[in-house]
């Protein structure tokens, strides 16, 4: 039996997110009220960042902050508290949201992911299929109470996302990254994606991994604190939680020890010249902490929750979902 639930939903963004909101509702009752973080990022110390936030959110993406407002009204919370948690990357850099990406290039190039998150949203992350009444119907993997696009998922333009935290230093947010993310899932081709964050990436860090079918390009996109930078990926590699190329004026990043490790694995193990992205992703064998995180005690609080592995092909994208240890995927395109 999949630990990974199932929603399906259409119509506004307000009906997805309220959707989404009300899959999740006994989750973050349960679960995320009782977590250090959500008491951290719903402090009143942040109300005046949040509320800019806001602002922004609904000026340049009014359908995903209706989303957000639908997401509020299934999760049966108040606003502001579901807004300033979509906000806690931006607000925080320690906040529990981690992740390594595998990103092997080639004529079908191929996007593995392992989705880390809170440990105790085992058994109660979900992934969604969402076709909203404007804009490409998307699959994400969800946490409750999170809008989609912060985690991995796939458009109907083909459009292939996998995300990573990036924990930068003195960041002044103006806008969410989890609403970025959310944007992306919302556009029509790569290049509109890489348009849209070199405008806006005055947010929390992100690293996203971005392609798309019928299109050979692979892209590295570091972005945040107001500075964004893109490269095509040439030849295989990993990417865990920490800036590899983003350049910024202020100062840098917190680096933990797990992603360091997590990193410097994943790339020995391309570099013994093994290619294949679930192998890479459910190690546990290096030295250091591991890549595949199950520990009680990992040091950041989080565990992978799903590893997805999408081949991006010339007219679609064959996706499979695998959660925490099953052999078989647990969801596939196909």
């Amino acid at each position: 039996m999949s630990e990974l639930g199932s929603v399906t939903s259409s119509g506004t963004p307000r009906e997805i997110g309220r959707a989404l909101g009300e899959a999740g509702r006994a989750a973050v009752r349960d679960v995320l009220l009782h977590v250090d973080y959500w008491h951290a990022v719903t402090d009143r110390a942040h109300a005046d960042a949040v509320r800019l936030m806001t602002e922004n959110l609904r000026d340049v993406f009014p359908a995903i902050w209706e989303e957000l407002q639908g997401l509020a009204e299934g999760l049966e919370l108040p606003l502001e508290h579901v807004v300033a948690w979509n906000c806690r990357g931006d607000l925080m850099s320690n906040v529990p949201d981690g992740c390594t990406t595998v990103q092997i290039p080639g004529v079908i190039p191929v996007i593995g992911h392992n989705e880390d998150g809170l440990p105790g949203f085992r058994g109660h992350a979900f992934i969604a299929r969402l076709t909203p009444n404007d804009g490409p119907a998307l699959m994400s993997f969800c946490y409750p109470g999170s809008l989609p696009g912060h985690t991995f998922g796939v458009n109907a333009a083909g459009l292939v996302q996998a995300v990573n935290n990036l924990r930068l230093h003195d960041v002044s947010a103006q806008i969410p990254r989890i609403g970025l993310g959310r944007g992306v899932l919302a556009c029509q081709s790569l290049d509109e994606a890489l348009a849209m964050l070199g405008r806006h990436n005055a947010s929390g860090g992100f690293h996203m991994t971005l392609a798309q079918a019928g299109d050979p390009r692979v892209m590295s996109v570091e972005f945040g604190g107001g500075a964004c930078s893109a490269r095509v990926i040439e030849a295989p590699c990993v990417h865990a939680n920490h800036a590899l190329h983003l350049k910024r004026e202020e100062p840098g990043q917190m680096i933990t020890q797990s992603s360091q490790d997590r990193q410097a694995r994943g790339m020995a193990m391309l570099a013994d010249g093994n290619m294949n992205p679930l192998a890479i992703l459910r190690d546990t064998s290096g030295p250091g902490l591991p890549v595949h995180r199950c520990q009680p005690d990992d040091p950041d609080n989080e565990n992978t929750l799903a590893t997805a592995v999408f081949h991006v092909g010339r007219s679609d994208v064959e996706w499979s979902i695998y959660d925490q240890n099953s052999d078989r995927p647990v969801f596939a395109s196909h």
